[in-house]
């Protein structure tokens, strides 16, 4: 039982690092077009912030460091420091004001999240008990999506014409001495930038009090070459390189949708949908609220009881009937608005990000089980960048129909992809998962 509160502890310390991940990317969606009109931006230019940021390149080139680094000295050791880099990164969007200025803060504070997603998921896997990591890895999962509910809920009543707007913008005449009207309405978006600050001072301090993962110090005390050479032998055999396949199969299709929606999501709801900003956050607001609620309530309580290859078709079959109902029903239609936010709310509790985090943590042994998840991420959030061009540009030309159909492509990809290769690793401890799949020389 103490063991069990200690990974639950541990789980929930770890977890603000998924916060800040996801928090950082709708951040910046809440305001986009609050940015754009103080800075004057087109949609290239939000085409690159996307391609630098945690969403995208930024976080792709954190996680084939961190990773790497996370094996070679330690899961605590990389994402309680990397919490500075975060720090540094939101602190400079916060106080941005050129697009330069800004688009360097995207990019640290997405190198920082990259680097600190293999660690802390990997970490969360090795301290939790045989029973209990699909439980763990959704509380995690649940953070990643309160983090949006919470930073849309703050853009909701921010807002120009929130419920705070007002109030928002006479704080902002007194601290920025400015009449300016673009930079009083973005304002209330530089303070949630403020809030994700204070959140990864508190991650630091909570995740500094934590014992580093004993599966990483035990490999670390065998002093084996592989240790050195992860690489050679995740690319040289066979299992490995079809499992970062299947893997990178379900998560880049599904990311292509859902890292979209993640910072062009509000901006679409207002140019094509002809929402307000306020009306725009606080229907993302109620989607990250559900899939909140269906992270915990949904996935943390079935993952370790039921099913997954079933768990799996039920969360992402929904993802795909929510883009149906919005391509096809129409944006501008209210029903169809809503549809499609309580579906892709449940369906991200229980779907793909959540399936990824906990076997990508699985299906590798301790010695490169981070720098396979770095790889991983890499490809996804790098792919991410490319996609955030195209995406932008598809939808500048072509419009939000031929987009949307783009979507509901991409989610049937990841869900047969899923549901035919899902692997069986319920019940199992990490040590007979790797001894399994991989045999006696990697116990």
């Amino acid at each position: 039982m103490e063991k069990q509160k200690g990974s639950l502890k541990s789980t929930i310390a770890v977890s603000l690092t998924n916060y800040l991940d996801a928090g950082s990317i709708v951040a910046g969606a809440s305001g986009l077009t609050l940015w754009t009109a103080y800075l004057g931006l087109n949609e290239t230019d939000l085409g690159w912030l996307n391609a630098l940021s945690a969403n995208c390149f930024g976080a792709a080139l954190g996680a084939i460091i961190g990773g790497r680094l996370a094996d070679k000295y330690g899961r605590k050791t990389i994402y309680t420091y990397n919490m500075q880099l975060y720090m540094l990164g939101v602190g400079i969007i916060t106080v941005s004001m050129s697009f330069p200025m800004l688009l360097a803060g995207f990019l640290i504070t997405g190198i920082s999240v990259g680097v600190g997603v293999p660690a802390s998921w990997t970490y969360i896997s090795e301290t939790s008990e045989v029973g209990n990591r699909g439980r763990n890895i959704g509380i995690s999962q649940f953070a990643w999506s309160i983090g949006p509910a919470i930073i849309f809920l703050l853009g909701w009543l921010f807002a120009p014409t929130g419920p705070l707007g007002d109030s928002v913008r006479k704080l902002g005449v007194f601290i920025l001495n400015t009449d300016n009207s673009a930079a009083l309405d973005l304002f209330g978006n530089r303070l949630i930038f403020g809030t994700l600050f204070v959140v990864a001072l508190i991650a630091w301090l909570l995740q500094r009090q934590l014992n580093e993962s004993q599966e990483w110090i035990k490999e670390k005390a065998l002093k084996t070459e592989r240790l050195n050479k992860p690489y050679k032998t995740l690319f040289t055999n066979i299992i490995n390189v079809k499992t970062i396949l299947y893997l990178v199969g379900i998560y880049l299709t599904w990311n292509f949708v859902a890292g979209a929606m993640g910072f062009f999501m509000p901006h679409i709801y207002e140019t094509s949908g002809g929402l307000s900003n306020e009306n725009a956050n606080f229907l993302q607001m109620a989607m990250w609220g559900l899939t909140a609620f269906f992270s915990f309530f949904g996935f943390a309580l079935l993952a370790d009881k039921v099913n997954q290859r079933f768990l799996y078709l039920f969360g992402t079959l929904l993802g795909v009937l929510a883009w149906v109902v919005l391509t096809f029903v129409g944006i501008t239609d209210k029903t169809a608005l809503w549809m499609f936010v309580v579906l892709w709310g449940v369906h991200a509790g229980f779907g793909v990000q959540a399936f990824y985090a906990l076997w990508a943590s699985e299906l590798f042994p301790a010695h490169y089980r981070a720098a396979a998840q770095g790889v991983m991420f890499f490809i996804v959030r790098g792919g991410g960048a490319i996609w955030s061009f195209v995406f932008t540009g598809v939808y500048a030309t072509a419009g939000f129909y031929t987009a949307g159909n783009i979507m509901v492509g991409l989610m049937a990809i990841s869900l047969l992809i899923g549901v035919i290769w899902t692997p069986k690793t319920r019940g199992k401890s990490l040590k007979q998962i790797t001894k399994e799949r991989l045999g006696e020389m990697d116990d």
